[in-house]
């Protein structure tokens, strides 16, 4: 049902927190938290480091586990850079798929507003696209969890505001927060997007601009994790990126129907490609140069 007006307090959230640094494998968590091992960050030497730590469903009188779950993150070595997000998701069953339609209205209007709040920085944008209206129209018309999705440049199909999350945890994902294991960066950033999603809920009328936003949400305008700029390098790879995938686009196809390319990396015997099919899966292909061709290794 919606409109519905739903305290925020009583919205249920979950966070994704990515870091760097630390022993993974050591860390001791919280009942019903997760930890991913294969969700891998990057370091300051462009080498794959740390992993994602997941709550578990939480109320708003819950959240001492994450000051707790942080706490033992911070004492296992473990970091956030510039690599790093933090996602929030947001339980939308109480208003159930009626939402979807007014949460994509809702990021039309005001998605470059919660970007400006959180501070993306130039570099994450690909993993946090904007909705488009194409998607809007697409889902108006099948309205399933493919429609929501991107496909292609920006590498990510998850938008900053996630709404095919629906289909999977009954949730929102909002994923413009930068990195962060400070506490108080990380509630407030949990408020912001509990006190968005709900005021979508109750059919507020939001304003568009970064500061009439956070007034209409009463949340503080600065005192969310800071963005940190990524090195040149970095940078570099992903200009390469942009220029390698399109000529490995028919070869990739030919691998994996339907695939993305999330990573194209130099290794000694030609390059590194990363491909997530459309089942999420992983799969990693060599390539050499042979006769200005891309040609796959068997």
């Amino acid at each position: 049902m919606w409109p519905k007006e739903i305290p925020w307090q009583d919205l249920r959230f979950g966070v994704e927190f990515e870091f760097v640094g630390g022993k993974p494998e050591e860390l001791e968590l919280l009942p019903g938290w997760n930890l991913y091992l294969n969700e891998r960050q990057v370091d300051e030497n462009g080498e794959e480091s740390g992993a994602e730590v997941t709550t578990p469903p939480l109320s708003w009188n819950e959240r001492a586990q994450v000051e707790e779950v942080l706490r033992r993150l911070v004492a296992n070595g473990a970091r956030a850079n510039w690599s790093c997000g933090l996602h929030v998701h947001v339980g939308v069953e109480p208003w159930g798929s009626p939402i979807i339609v007014p949460l994509l209205d809702a990021a039309l209007r005001c998605q470059e507003a919660l970007r400006e709040l959180f501070g993306t920085p130039e570099h994450r944008y690909i993993f946090c696209p904007f909705v488009t209206p194409e998607q809007r129209e697409r889902y108006l018309r099948e309205p399933v969890r493919e429609s929501l999705r991107h496909r292609g440049r920006p590498q990510s199909h998850r938008c900053g505001i996630n709404a095919a999350a629906w289909f999977d945890t009954g949730t929102v994902e909002i994923r413009f927060a930068n990195g962060s294991l400070e506490y108080g960066e990380v509630v407030r950033t949990v408020e912001l997007c509990l006190k968005f999603v709900a005021a979508v809920g109750r059919g507020a009328d939001l304003p568009s601009d970064a500061d009439g936003l956070a007034r209409a949400l009463d949340v503080p305008r600065r005192g969310y994790p800071p963005p940190a700029a990524a090195p040149l390098w970095h940078m570099e790879r992903m200009w390469l990126e942009d220029l390698l995938i399109p000529q490995l686009a028919d070869a990739v196809e030919a691998a994996v129907p339907g695939g993305e390319v999330l990573h194209v990396r130099p290794s000694p015997h030609g390059l590194r490609v990363v491909v997530e099919g459309p089942e999420e899966r992983l799969t990693e292909m060599l390539f050499r140069l042979v006769g200005g061709k891309f040609v796959r290794e068997a």
